[in-house]
């Protein structure tokens, strides 16, 4: 028999409502800008930019310090998930020996839904010097047609 959480039933309302005002194009902040904390809301992570031309959607993302080996990315129909690992800074270190610690670290994962539909096989990601740039080309049903105008 499954336990009754009211935590869990909490959390699911603020999703739903969280979509409700998403469906209608209200973004609101979450409620907590704590990053990576266990037991806390996730900050999103990493920070990105998302625009598109005429064939193809562009997401640039800030996520210094990561592991390119931990990093993955995804796309199923026009949903892009990002998601990796940050390690920290000095292993060596204790965590009694810190005074201040703001640089986050730990697993993340960001899930963006896109503008219009993409071409799943021909996505690209490229990681530079803590600079992420997903290409992701459009399907050819997203692309804008011209329709000819019949004069009669």
């Amino acid at each position: 028999m499954a336990q009754w959480n009211p935590w869990q039933e909490m959390e699911a309302l603020r999703r739903e409502i969280d979509r409700s005002f998403e469906r209608v194009g209200v973004h609101l902040p979450p409620l907590f800008r704590t990053a990576f904390l266990p037991g806390r809301a996730a900050r999103e992570y990493p920070l990105v930019n998302l625009h598109e031309d005429k064939d193809t959607v562009y997401v640039e993302a800030l996520a210094p310090g990561l592991d390119p080996a931990s990093l993955n990315v995804s796309v199923v129909r026009n949903t892009l998930t990002l998601s990796g690992e940050k390690p920290r800074a000095a292993t060596e270190v204790k965590p009694e020996a810190f005074h201040r610690e703001e640089r986050a670290a730990g697993k993340f994962v960001r899930s963006l839904e896109l503008p219009v539909e993409v071409d799943e096989g021909k996505v690209k990601a490229e990681y530079t010097n803590g600079f992420l740039l997903v290409t992701l080309p459009k399907a050819e049903k997203a692309k804008p047609r011209q329709i000819s105008v019949q004069v009669a």
